[in-house]
């Protein structure tokens, strides 16, 4: 009898002592992240209504957690747990307990899409930003009039970022908008797109980056086919090294409040001592009209020649360059453009 009784306790302590070595490693593998150190931080969803147990699965098939059935062990020794739906910022580094103290924390708030468009002065992108509740009325251009508060691989201007702050869609955050933050990510932008892979040839193109800005943010709102503007770009240069006026409508739009406000138009046009009206002053306006997209820069930078000193639009927009002014008016009078 007392063998038996040997036996029977010497089987409840190895079961007791594998049972132990069982919680111990169930409970030390809990506690090991999916990755070393330093993982890239990803975005994770925990959509509405989800469990704690549910989420399991989707953790382990993004990598972040190594096993679902170590998941459900952590929630069990976690207790309560209570998940925020929306979108949470967590990398494969962290712990079970890192991952749900993230995924009970505040979500990533809800972003939207902004589209800067092609050609848009700092006003413009005022007066949408205000029109969308992002900014109060003025906060933009006020904080675009300050270059020295930003960073760039380029020199900036003097004055205001009119020019270099690239037009294409951003996605912000309603009522937590840092207008500096998506200044300099414009910013960024446009030493992505533009300067830094076109950076040696600036350097030997014999003219300088701002030069290139203001010709291009007159290209965007003078050829509307993107193809056309490294010819258009051409007979432009071509009159800025001759010291012939520009001729350039779109330059005496620009301080005005309204952009297609004809009779405002027409009144800057006959005003001589207006220095964007390129009708009568030679040489570059003194500065950017507007954001310039990459294909209106690289034509700036890298302008077709041709034979050609004049062009107008006819009234479907369509090209129509001419080697001289006898066929310039020629062409005006055909296709009615005065």
């Amino acid at each position: 009898m007392k063998r038996i009784l040997v036996v029977l306790v010497g089987f409840l302590v190895l079961a007791a002592s594998a049972a132990a070595g069982t919680f111990f490693w169930v409970e030390r593998e809990s506690q090991r992240a999916a990755a070393p150190p330093g993982a890239t931080t990803v975005e994770f969803t925990v959509p509405k209504g989800a469990t704690g147990r549910a989420l399991g699965p989707q953790l382990a098939s993004q990598g972040l957690i190594r096993d679902a059935r170590m998941w459900r062990w952590h929630l069990f020794r976690r207790g309560q747990f209570a998940p925020k739906a929306g979108r949470h910022a967590v990398s494969p580094s962290m712990t079970m307990g890192e991952l749900a103290t993230a995924l009970e924390g505040a979500p990533i708030p809800e972003d939207k899409p902004f589209v800067v468009i092609e050609g848009w002065r700092l006003r413009d992108t005022d007066e949408a930003l205000a029109a969308a509740g992002l900014i109060t009325p003025g906060a933009y251009i006020a904080a675009a009039s300050r270059p020295e508060r930003f960073t760039a691989p380029f020199p900036l201007p003097k004055g205001t970022l009119e020019g270099y702050l690239y037009p294409e869609t951003y996605r912000v955050v309603p009522g937590a908008l840092d207008v500096q933050a998506l200044i300099q990510r414009q910013l960024d932008t446009f030493a992505e797109r533009f300067y830094l892979p076109h950076k040696d040839r600036l350097t030997g193109a014999g003219r300088s980056l701002h030069e290139v800005v203001v010709m291009a943010s007159m290209l965007e709102r003078e050829e509307p086919v993107p193809n056309q503007r490294p010819l258009v770009a051409g007979i432009l240069w071509k009159r800025v090294d001759k010291g012939y006026p520009l001729g350039v409508d779109a330059t005496s739009r620009y301080e005005l409040a309204e952009w297609n406000d004809r009779v405002a138009f027409l009144k800057r046009l006959r005003d001589t001592e207006d220095p964007y009206n390129t009708r009568h002053r030679k040489g570059l306006p003194p500065g950017p009209i507007g954001a310039p997209t990459v294909e209106s820069l690289q034509a700036a930078l890298a302008p077709r020649p041709s034979e050609f000193w004049y062009y107008l639009h006819d009234a479907e927009r369509r090209l129509h360059p001419s080697r001289n002014a006898e066929e310039h008016e020629a062409l005006r009078r055909k296709y009615n453009v005065y």
